[in-house]
């Protein structure tokens, strides 16, 4: 079953960020911490109703800047001044659930504990930790630092303290991106060496995969004290409230494993995080509703996010899987569409079923054209 319909343009590969918004610095002293924190203030309510109720929609304009999550990632005055320039243009977007801020530093966060290397910086790319490790047991051998430690990790602490300074603590903020312990795993070694592993060695991996669980509670729950009230889940890429709980990961590599190999190893390791932070939001790229019984089997579940429309993931995801599985079940599909109105309310009406908690996330480009597609999305949904 095809995502796309004739209203759906393709992946413009061109773009340095398919999801991102065109973002400038704006200087911290231009920004009104109480005006955005009294917007936020409005819409909690709304938050608070999606989240207590078994069947709804809600609607988020996400602001995504580019240059955070690439060239300004290391630069905590760069990386809050594009997030505020977001943050400020937000409130002209007709939205249910609040834009956030988030201290990002790169891919391989909790990785760091095992190899403490430096980060590789490509040009216009994400950072990502150097693969210093070349083997499960390898990795095993070593006696990891606690992240906090770690070059990122101190680095993430620093921009956690100097984003709360700097917005006196009102200012919704995220854990930063942790990924799972999956994809942690793969940014230690190269990933044919740990699929290798899973087949050769799976009592090292799923040993592995606890202690990078190890580290990711320790580290979450560092995360947690330092941000306290100003904190929102489940994070990153996922519409976030003070109101929501759970943790979002990245698990890109969910694809590439068949369902009995991560049933048996990463599933585990996954589930003991969430537990441990109020449940488990997961999203992967591409195409993989195929794998939904698979998603839906994880422990502590809540949330799927997944890609909808062609110009957010050139292999996009139909619909209609998704919102049959999901439908009645309490946990939140967040649909991720970018494209112009027509486009995003196809993918909603073809999602949508009574009793599905849909989170639905859209890019457009107007405040006219997300104005038209809020108010369609909620009489669909109605």
């Amino acid at each position: 079953m095809s995502s796309a319909n004739h209203n759906d343009p393709p992946f413009d590969s061109s773009l340095d960020d398919s999801q991102a918004t065109a973002l400038e610095r704006l200087p911290v002293e231009q920004f009104d911490v109480d005006a955005y924190a009294g917007y936020e203030a409005e819409l909690l309510p709304r938050a608070k109703a999606f989240w207590e109720a078994d069947s709804g929609v809600a609607v988020y304009r996400r602001f995504r800047a580019w240059p955070v999550f690439s060239t300004a990632s290391n630069d905590p005055r760069a990386s809050l001044e594009f997030q505020l320039d977001g943050l400020e243009k937000s409130m002209e977007f007709k939205m249910d659930i609040p834009n956030f801020i988030e201290p990002w530093y790169g891919i391989g966060t909790i990785a760091a504990a095992f190899a403490d290397a430096d980060f590789i910086w490509k040009e216009n790319q994400a950072p990502v930790l150097a693969k210093s490790v070349k083997s499960v047991e390898e990795a095993l051998a070593r006696e990891p630092v606690a992240v906090k430690d770690t070059k990122v990790g101190q680095a993430t602490v620093n921009m956690i303290d100097y984003f709360l300074e700097q917005t006196k603590g009102k200012i919704p903020m995220s854990f930063t991106d942790t990924q799972s312990p999956m994809s942690n795993a793969c940014a230690l070694m190269e990933m044919v060496t740990f699929f290798m592993a899973m087949i050769d060695n799976p009592e090292g991996v799923a040993e592995l995969l606890k202690r990078i669980g190890d580290q990711h509670i320790d580290f979450n729950n560092l995360q947690r004290e330092l941000i306290g009230d100003a904190l929102v889940s489940p994070g990153h890429g996922f519409p976030s409230s003070r109101h929501f709980e759970g943790l979002g990961f990245s698990d890109d590599n969910f694809i590439m494993v068949s369902d009995d190999a991560y049933e048996a190893l990463p599933q585990p390791a996954l589930e003991r995080v969430g537990r441990g932070i109020g449940g488990t939001g997961l999203h992967s790229c591409g195409d993989w509703s195929n794998k939904l019984d698979l998603a839906m089997g994880i422990d502590g579940i809540r949330y799927l996010d997944a890609a909808f429309s062609a110009q957010t993931d050139p292999m996009c995801n139909p619909p209609e899987p998704f919102g049959e599985a999901l439908a009645g079940t309490g946990v939140i599909l967040v649909m991720r569409a970018v494209g112009k109105p027509d486009v995003v309310v196809d993918k909603v009406k073809r999602a949508w079923r009574p009793g599905l908690r849909l989170l639905a996330v859209t890019y457009c480009e107007t405040p006219e054209e997300q104005e038209e597609t809020y108010e369609r999305i909620h009489e669909i949904c109605a």
